[in-house]
């Protein structure tokens, strides 16, 4: 009987340590990934204080296709692309008396323009970011508020007629803080211009496909997207939403990357290294907090309060409807430009795509990013691919 009670006794002691474990026990809600599928990228970089995320982001996407080719690493050249479109932007918004905006962003199209119509030229060929400054890094403060009014006096100019000595000083202008583009230079030993070693990359820019999800022009057509940065109005392929997922996975499976444009404004885009679409009602719920003190609460607290529930945050499910929604009330900004590179599991299972920022080694994963299906689904703007990466049914249909 003496048996019997001290076993019983062990064991109501044994359970309520274990529930009080438990109750104890804080939540894992930090992120812990394991790669399902990455692809090769080059080297983390740092735009700094420059709003080049289209230069960095493309040709870190253009370098990875060369490393598939042909194996070989290159570091290209962000400032020789910026100098080039800057000098075709300004000339736009003349053109167009001021009608077309002229700022520091720009598309994922704009490298490939350059690479088509100027070359390339690695990053050794001109100063490196900063250095004309007195700057370690990309800085454009004082560059922009030089160069901007410059371009908008003469674009909203109340002349008659105008010479093109405007031109020569918008040239001088980028000389002095980006350096002046090369017409040869030497690289490994062998001599070039821009266009012959564009040439010898060995990469076609016909190659490169476009892509967005809109309603307001039909599916399977190709329209221009409407934004300001979108300034040489190159084509987009018209897809319903569930295939933005679905080319950028096949490009993935098949060691192809991607060149993202995107919406980073959001409250689930953390400054750590997560993007996720939060569903703030939903998260209100997990939180505990009850829906008169949530109603009274900041948008930064609310964020908080979500972004403390980790990976367990609650997202949203992207539809047609909302992504349109978002796009046309201006939720949806056209604000940032990234790598896709890979895919990656947490440890609930839920997928996120790796995504390479330019940032330099920022976040918790020192300048990679991990965004969810759902915020990529509901936030990009548009996307760029080669496309062989593309799904041979949807080639097929699009004739590409």
């Amino acid at each position: 009987m003496k048996k019997i009670l001290m076993f019983a006794l062990l064991a109501i002691m044994t359970t309520g340590a274990q529930a009080a474990k438990k109750k104890t026990a804080p939540k894992n809600n930090k992120p812990v990934f394991t790669v399902v599928k990455q692809n090769k990228i080059t080297s983390i970089k740092d735009q700094n204080r420059s709003g080049t995320c289209w230069a960095y982001s493309t040709l870190s996407f253009l370098e990875s296709e060369i490393l598939k080719k042909t194996g070989k690493t290159y570091d290209l050249c962000e400032m020789f692309v910026a100098h080039k479109t800057y000098q075709d932007r300004a000339e736009k918004a003349v053109r167009m008396h001021g009608d077309v905006s002229f700022a520091q962003g720009g598309s994922t199209y704009d490298p490939v323009y350059c690479w088509q119509h100027y070359g390339m030229v690695p990053e050794t060929a001109m100063p490196l970011p900063g250095t004309m400054t007195g700057d370690s890094l990309a800085n454009f403060s004082e560059f922009f508020e030089l160069l901007t009014p410059y371009v908008e006096t003469i674009a909203k100019s109340k002349q008659k007629k105008i010479s093109s000595a405007w031109k020569k000083g918008m040239v001088g202008i980028l000389d002095a803080y980006l350096g002046k583009t090369p017409e040869t230079f030497t690289y490994e030993g062998k001599t070039y211009t821009p266009q012959s070693f564009a040439a010898s990359l060995g990469l076609d820019m016909n190659d490169y496909v476009h892509f967005t999800s809109y309603t307001h022009h039909p599916f399977w057509t190709q329209f221009a997207v409407e934004v300001q940065d979108n300034w040489r109005w190159p084509l987009s392929w018209n897809i319903p939403i569930d295939d933005i997922c679905r080319i950028i996975d096949n490009a993935l499976d098949n060691g192809y990357t991607v060149a993202w444009g995107g919406d980073v404004s959001e409250d689930g885009f953390t400054r750590s290294g997560l993007g996720i679409a939060y569903d703030l009602k939903k998260a209100r719920d997990l939180s505990g907090t009850d829906a008169d003190r949530w109603v009274k609460m900041s948008k930064s607290s609310k964020k908080a309060k979500a972004d403390s529930l980790g990976i367990n945050a609650p997202e949203v499910v992207p539809t047609q409807e909302m992504r349109q929604e978002a796009f046309d009330n201006w939720e949806t900004t056209d604000d940032h430009g990234m790598h896709i590179f890979g895919i990656a599991k947490d440890q609930n299972g839920k997928e996120y795509y790796m995504v390479k920022n330019s940032w330099g080694e920022s976040g918790k994963y020192k300048g990679i990013w991990y965004m969810t299906k759902a915020f990529v689904a509901y936030k990009t703007m548009d996307f760029m691919v080669n496309k062989n990466a593309v799904p041979a049914n949807i080639r097929k249909k699009l004739n590409i």
